[in-house]
């Protein structure tokens, strides 16, 4: 057997008897995914550091990449979890105007002053939006849109209820640029992605700022806005293979190769159960003795963590509006297959 966190491995799958898992339940896979899931692209099934299952469909292979959408935020938790560490953030604590110096608040956004890094990690920021009606294509037609941001903040609830927003996610992004230097990209591919063996995001260069440029098939690379911050909310293509190593290196508490990468504490602050069950930008799940903590994007880009099994579930799709829920496949399917 090979582990993917060893770095001379070669890609191949071990089998899955190997691993303590159910070849002929994993095998059930496939028509599950072209008869209910068929805007589904790949699926990598890692446990005990080993690929148990791997397959891919619609054309795709081991080598393709996907915009996982909103997968993209818990990338950027733990890029602010290594900028803590490396002391270019001094903690989850730091007020977000500290950050955005020429911004100047209206002088009745008391509640602006207070809102931290932490707070935009655990979503719990007011908005003047409803809940999960968040107006992203406003966002997109401004040509700044940490300003339009920085604008919303604070309105309309109390601060530390809980309230999902892309656009706060991009902050995080902002935040992270002027603190280091380096665009999300930049720091993600020193020091996250190529120290575990991904691959390194190339520069984008986008040709506009339409929808196709934005969320669409032209998608490469990481997305950025129009004042060259990588996207904080959406925007980075992964392979489905990538998505599994870094799935691997939470369940390793941010260990590989014998390195630490991403705190160990910070890991567990991330991914700590709560009344929300949202972490530092990353979902979290109980249900039926099983807990699992996922990164989760639009049309079903999952990255899924399940320590007690030592299990890694990623899948990639194509989006697709009102896709069937990637947790019933998981729990329903892949959970069943691991043999103590």
């Amino acid at each position: 057997m090979k582990r993917i966190d060893n770095p001379t491995a070669e890609w191949q799958v071990t089998d899955p008897s190997l691993l303590k898992m159910d070849a002929n339940k994993l095998a059930e896979l496939e028509h599950l995914v072209q008869s209910n899931y068929q805007n589904i692209n790949g699926i990598v099934v890692v446990r005990n550091g080993c690929i148990a299952y791997e397959n891919y469909f619609n054309g795709y292979s081991p080598n393709d990449t996907h915009h996982v959408a909103s997968v993209t935020k818990s990338i950027l938790s733990a890029l602010i979890g290594i900028a803590v560490e490396q002391g270019y953030l001094k903690s989850v604590d730091q007020k977000i105007l500290d950050f955005f110096p020429e911004y100047v608040p209206d002088a009745t956004s008391k509640k602006k002053h207070e809102i931290t890094i932490k707070h935009l990690l655990t979503m719990t920021v007011p908005y003047p939006f409803e809940d999960w009606r968040e107006p992203l294509d406003k966002l997109c037609m401004q040509q700044d849109w940490i300003t339009y941001t920085l604008d919303m903040l604070g309105q309309n609830g109390e601060l530390g209820s809980f309230k999902y927003s892309t656009a706060g996610a991009h902050l995080l992004s902002a935040i992270l640029t002027r603190s280091t230097g380096k665009s999300a990209r930049e720091f993600a591919n020193m020091h996250l992605f190529c120290r575990i063996g991904m691959k390194e995001i190339p520069n984008y260069e986008m040709e506009s700022f339409g929808f196709e440029d934005l969320f669409g098939n032209k998608v490469r690379g990481w997305v950025r806005d129009p004042n060259g911050y990588s996207t904080g909310g959406w925007g980075l293509t992964l392979s489905t293979r990538d998505m599994a190593r870094f799935g691997l290196l939470y369940l390793k508490h941010g260990v590989w190769d014998n390195q630490s990468i991403i705190p160990h504490k910070w890991i567990e602050e991330s991914t700590a159960l709560n009344a929300n069950h949202y972490g530092y930008l990353w979902w979290l799940r109980e249900e039926d003795g099983v807990r699992a903590n996922l990164a989760l994007g639009d049309g079903g880009n999952v990255i899924c963590c399940i320590p007690e099994l030592n299990l890694v579930v990623t899948i990639s799709s194509s989006f697709m509006m009102n896709a069937n829920d990637r947790w019933t496949l998981i729990k329903e399917c892949i959970v069943p297959a691991c043999i103590s």
